[in-house]
């Protein structure tokens, strides 16, 4: 499909948020992971210029993937009181800041990134999904690539395209959803086959292209791949159960209704997103420059050094996405232990 519209920037305004609060431990400002969500915010729009940007949330009341299965997430220990503020301000303060925000009732931000995503490819627009969360991975093909935020915040983040993802984790975005149901992820309490980590899973996909054609497959075969303590718990039906279960609840909804992204475009209005901001607190100026239409800020570039970029920064122009979606063929060295 060829892709003439522009570039939809979509953010994971729950896992940004609590990567921004954690980050900020002790800090003094009345809401620091506010701020730090706008941060993320401005420095993607500076390093990718976009022309359209949105946010989506969680659900704060409800969940679809609960209801199904009422183990999902129920691990987790309550938020702090000061966390649990600041994400029930966040959609009010983006959308007074004139940010394009959804929180879909039932569902998650996992599901406004994917149906963002298929909006802006059904647009001819192309898309970066900016999450810490690995499930986004699922969501990458030719128009769409993942920024994903990992410890150390933004200077840390990789841009993963659909050449990067099989060099990172051996499997291609068509079956990480597969890979990730055969290896569980412990962080939504949803557990994986027995026997079957990340290396397996990568070899079995390999092998068979899916966990359904796997299924399939003569026992002799399936050993073959993966060997025949691994082969023997794939056949068990628990087995088949976990995949199935976690393969429910890992998909995302592609068909939520979100704004077209022709709706989010940038600029937005300078005066419009101080005055939100300094409601809360939060005094930033220049540095939303990429978001307001304005220029780098000469000052800033005169008087202090310049900042580290990112380690995908050198692949990118303003405006221009080389490739797929990223100017790299190759993972950063070292980019493979630290996923």
């Amino acid at each position: 499909m060829s892709q003439t519209g522009g570039l939809l920037l979509v953010l994971d305004g729950n896992s940004l948020l609590h990567r921004a609060y954690h980050a900020s431990d002790g800090s003094p400002e009345p809401s620091p992971a506010l701020r730090g969500l706008i941060g993320f915010l401005a420095r993607a729009a500076a390093q990718l210029r976009p022309d359209a940007v949105l946010v989506g949330f969680d659900c704060p009341h409800e969940s679809a993937r609960r209801a199904d299965h009422p183990g999902y997430k129920a691990h987790r220990p309550e938020k702090p009181a000061e966390l649990t503020r600041q994400l029930t301000i966040a959609p009010e303060l983006l959308r007074a800041a004139g940010v394009g925000t959804v929180v879909p009732r039932s569902y998650e931000a996992d599901d406004v990134l994917a149906s963002s995503a298929a909006a802006a490819r059904a647009s001819g627009w192309r898309s970066v999904l900016m999450t810490s969360d690995r499930d986004a991975f699922a969501l990458i093909d030719d128009a769409t690539s993942v920024l994903r935020i990992r410890n150390g915040g933004f200077d840390r983040s990789v841009l993963v395209d659909q050449e990067a993802l099989p060099a990172l984790y051996g499997v291609h975005p068509w079956q990480y959803t597969d890979f990730a149901a055969l290896r569980g992820d412990p962080s939504d309490n949803l557990p994986g086959v027995r026997r079957f980590g990340a290396r397996t899973a990568a070899r079995l996909l390999a092998a068979f292209g899916s966990v359904d054609a796997a299924w399939q497959a003569d026992h002799s075969v399936v050993r073959e791949a993966v060997g025949d303590l691994a082969a023997t718990s794939f056949r068990e039906p628990a087995s088949r159960e976990i995949v199935e279960r976690n393969r429910r609840l890992m998909r995302m909804r592609r068909d939520l209704p979100v704004p077209a992204p022709e709706t989010a475009r940038l600029p937005l209005d300078y005066l419009v997103i101080r005055r939100a901001l300094r409601e809360h607190g939060i005094n930033l100026g220049p540095s939303l420059w990429a978001l307001t239409g304005g220029d780098a800020p000469v000052e800033a570039l005169l008087e202090a050094p310049p900042e580290p970029l990112p380690a995908w920064a050198n692949t990118l122009k303003p405006r221009v996405l080389h490739g797929s979606m990223s100017g790299r063929r190759d993972p950063t060295p070292g980019q493979t232990a630290l996923f």
